[in-house]
């Protein structure tokens, strides 16, 4: 016969109830023993002549409750995590089991699961945490014991044994588009080589304003998160990015120009729509953007790699959907009555601001050398103008990557603008005389007046107040 095993309460009952039973003792003295009713004294003393010891305990005893997770449910989740989802966080990696696996589980029992049967730790655990974890997997080395493959992925993953350096808590700002904190971040985002994701970030919010996918950290990138700003909220009043990055001037490169010097092309752009810019190279002052980074090397790349993103193009159009899911999510609601974007500037404005300028020199056959091609400049009625050899002009690569030259006349000191347009090679005009050609109605180009933001003095005024270009300022005779 199997030996009936109580627990402490159950068999403490069952002693005083057999005692009573025994010498026929006193039914009140042992309900105040067991803090309950007669009526309940009675029920165990039914059960201890029916059941004996047996009647003492439990009926759901050994048995599972409705709300356990079956042992093949928490197999495959630990499976989906080892081999599909290893590198998500653990909140996240809940959200992709409801939406793309249809389990629906709790965080605390999906980390007991994690925990307890699958030894697995978090990507956003403690510091402790991984310590205790890395010290546990250097005694099982020791002891010449196997690793499982998460072990092995663990060893080789140096982020999720060495953590990396806490950023310093910055408050809020006050109003939305107060502070927009700007950056670009290099990590393996999707396919097999490593890009730069730029963005920028709302400080008041927390609200992700602008993200764009370029093979390296460059101007055309933040250009292009500056245009997404411009078109969805409109102008803000500040930016906040890094001066150790695409904006620095490097004064030992040879051959550097004004066109290479990004932080005075983008510091202009700026300039012109009234935004305030300030750099600085210390990450814990920005660091909501320094943090966004870390939530997107998490759940971002699991994303694009669930939805087979391959190429830049895919990936910039895959961000749209993606920044309005994680806003909808993690951002704080807009308050419009606190909010510091100005109203949003006409697409030609942008376009026109969002520029790339460099000074160029006619040659003897009236054209410039740009980008290892030459151009000739059209006036609005798209006759070709004519200049002397060596005179200076300002070329312009609008955002819509239309080129315009400004040249002054020197009979009013005024600044004209024309259209530059390629000069064609000899192989590319028709040599057929007979062939009468089709006349076909041309767009007329949009040339920007002579009150143009992207005027010489302006421009030199402003090379000459930045700080790496003190030492060699830019005389305006050259022009």
């Amino acid at each position: 016969m199997r030996k009936v095993e109580l627990k402490m309460n159950q068999l403490y009952k069952y002693q005083v109830i057999k005692k009573l039973v025994d010498t026929n003792g006193n039914k009140k003295a042992a309900s105040l023993k067991l803090q309950c009713t007669t009526r309940n004294i009675n029920l165990l003393i039914k059960k201890y002549k029916t059941k004996g010891k047996k009647g003492f305990i439990h009926g759901n005893t050994q048995r599972k409750p409705v709300t356990t997770i079956p042992d093949n449910i928490k197999k495959e989740i630990i499976l989906l995590y080892e081999n599909k989802y290893s590198s998500a966080n653990w909140v996240h990696f809940r959200e992709l089991l409801i939406h793309n696996e249809n389990i629906t589980i709790s965080y605390n029992a999906l980390y007991r699961i994690l925990k307890s049967e699958g030894d697995f730790i978090s990507p956003k655990c403690t510091r402790r945490t991984k310590k205790n974890k890395a010290r546990i997997i250097r005694e099982r080395r020791q002891a010449h014991k196997k690793l499982t493959v998460y072990e092995e992925d663990l060893v080789l993953n140096s982020n999720i044994l060495t953590p990396e350096e806490s950023h310093a808590r910055v408050p809020r700002a006050k109003y939305f588009g107060e502070l927009l904190e700007m950056d670009a971040c290099d990590h393996l985002w999707f396919g097999d080589k490593k890009s730069h994701l730029h963005g920028a970030i709302d400080s008041s919010t927390g609200r992700i304003v602008a993200l764009y996918f370029d093979h390296q950290e460059t101007l055309k990138g933040y250009y292009n998160v500056l245009f997404k700003v411009l078109t969805t909220y409109g102008i803000p009043y500040k930016f906040l990015t890094d001066n150790r990055t695409v904006f620095i001037y490097n004064k030992q490169k040879k051959n550097h120009s004004i066109e290479n010097d990004s932080l005075t092309q983008f510091g202009f752009a700026c300039k012109q729509l009234g935004i305030e810019l300030a750099t600085t190279s210390v990450p814990q002052s920005k660091g909501r953007i320094e943090r966004l980074w870390g939530t997107l090397q998490s759940r971002l790349t699991i994303e694009m790699k669930l939805a087979n993103i391959q190429t830049i193009e895919e990936a910039n159009e895959f961000l749209d959907s993606y920044t309005e899911k994680f806003n909808k999510q993690f951002a704080l609601p807009i308050n419009n009555t606190k909010s510091c974007f100005e109203s949003k500037p006409s697409l030609e404005t942008i376009n026109n601001t969002l520029s790339v300028i460099s000074n160029r020199i006619f040659d003897r056959g009236s054209a410039i050398s740009y980008k290892k091609t030459y151009y000739q400049a059209y006036n609005r009625n798209d006759m070709l103008m004519n200049f002397y050899q060596k005179t200076k002009c300002l070329v312009i690569k609008t955002f819509d990557n239309k080129l315009i030259c400004s040249v002054k006349n020197t009979s009013n000191d005024k600044y004209d603008t024309y259209l530059l347009k390629p000069v064609l090679s000899n192989h590319l005009i028709s040599k057929d005389l007979d062939e009468i050609p089709v006349k076909t109605k041309s767009k007329k180009n949009y040339i920007p007046p002579m009150t143009h933001p992207w005027r010489i003095e302006g421009f030199i005024k402003y090379v000459n107040n930045q700080k790496h270009h003190k030492n060699d300022s830019v005389d305006s005779n050259l022009f």
